[in-house]
């Protein structure tokens, strides 16, 4: 197939509208369930009110925005894919936004700026009839008029259409994540799959041997480490391939399978962790110097060491616990000793190098 039938192949997945309209109309749409924002999308909004207020400003202005997209499921519902900050501005703004994001944040003041320092205190209502804080009917008037266009991706679209334009369109701007990327995505694939994930990341033998610190887990390392684990053991990896690119369709592929035995996987899961725990607690991932554990958590370590005990389960869970132990804190120290490890575990080395050359011979590196 040449550049051109796979450039025309890919359009036909993709069946797209749009069309402008204003504000008001948007926010009615919110308010009558006809646009949804899911509970784990609408955690990153993170705009903070300097920047929720020059947005504010910009719709006062006349200032033209950039367009939102949704996508429109099989009874006509909208469900927003990008545009998060803007659109919930407005609804925190009115007083429309709902969940616990919105009740965390409360009522939103905005700045003053620049071309408007008058802003400085304001808000959609005033805090009372004497307070003069409010933005008056003129200006909420002019702010439900601001117009913007909508970019609808429709439900006849391919099932991967609607992960691939969320993808592209939230890897930036506010500082999400690839994981934070996938997790909303994955929502809207298969909750069950992504409560399944959140849950083995937060198992206490994955967090410790892990070791994942409170940034780590605001920005869903662990879900990204989960989630590795999952698609090195059921997904092949393709030498070459950018490794968030594999995650990505490891990620639709175990959420689109209605084959997945998720209680066997989760077994699997649980019990390498609890294992690798007892034997080597929170070091199982850093590198042996010679005389001890020591530095940071190793992501080649953590690909070759959880994969092979994961693929080596059966033998291991027939020896003695202390047998076990011994066992794998022997292999663990021995690894920076294996040519091929030492070789494509360095920090210079490209991810995509790493896993062509380590995935293979994690099981043969960790079998007893």
């Amino acid at each position: 197939m040449t550049l051109i039938d796979e450039v025309q192949t890919a359009r036909q997945e993709v069946i797209t509208d749009g069309y402008e309209m204003s504000l008001g109309e948007v926010i009615n749409l919110y308010k009558d369930k006809e646009l949804v924002i899911d509970p784990v999308f609408q955690r990153l909004f993170r705009w903070d009110d300097q920047r929720k207020t020059r947005f504010v400003e910009s719709l006062l202005l006349g200032i033209p925005v950039p367009p939102i997209f949704v996508f429109q499921d099989e009874e006509g519902v909208w469900e927003l894919i990008d545009g998060l900050q803007r659109v919930s501005t407005v609804l925190q703004l009115t007083g429309d936004l709902l969940g616990e994001r919105a009740d965390e944040l409360g009522v939103l003041e905005l700045n003053g700026t620049r071309f408007l320092p008058s802003l400085n205190g304001k808000r959609w209502t005033p805090s009372s009839e004497q307070a003069g804080d409010g933005l008056g009917s003129k200006l909420q008037i002019e702010i439900k008029r601001a117009r913007i266009r909508v970019e609808i991706l429709k439900s006849e679209s391919a099932d991967s259409a609607k992960y691939e334009l969320f993808q592209r369109l939230n890897t930036g701007g506010v500082g999400l994540s690839e994981q934070e990327v996938r997790n909303s995505i994955a929502v809207s694939l298969n909750r069950e799959f992504y409560d399944w994930l959140l849950a083995l990341s937060k198992l206490p033998s994955f967090v410790c041997t892990t070791r994942q610190t409170d940034a780590a887990l605001e920005k869903e390392a662990g879900t990204e480490l989960a989630l590795r684990f999952l698609a090195f053991r059921m997904v092949p990896y393709r030498n070459g391939m950018d490794v968030h690119e594999y995650l990505d369709d490891a990620l639709f592929q175990l959420a689109s399978d209605q084959t997945l035995n998720m209680v066997e996987e989760g077994r699997i899961f649980t019990k390498t962790f609890e294992i690798l725990e007892a034997a080597l607690g929170d070091s199982a991932f850093q590198r042996w110097n010679g005389q001890a554990f020591t530095g940071k958590f190793l992501m080649s370590l953590f690909e070759v060491v959880a994969t092979g005990v994961s693929k080596n389960l059966p033998a291991l869970e027939a020896m003695t616990p202390d047998d076990r132990n011994a066992l794998l804190k022997a292999k663990a120290q021995g690894l920076p000793d294996d040519l091929t490890f030492s070789q494509n575990s360095g920090a210079g080395v490209r991810g995509t190098t790493r896993l062509s050359n380590l995935l293979p011979i994690a099981e043969g590196l960790m079998r007893p």
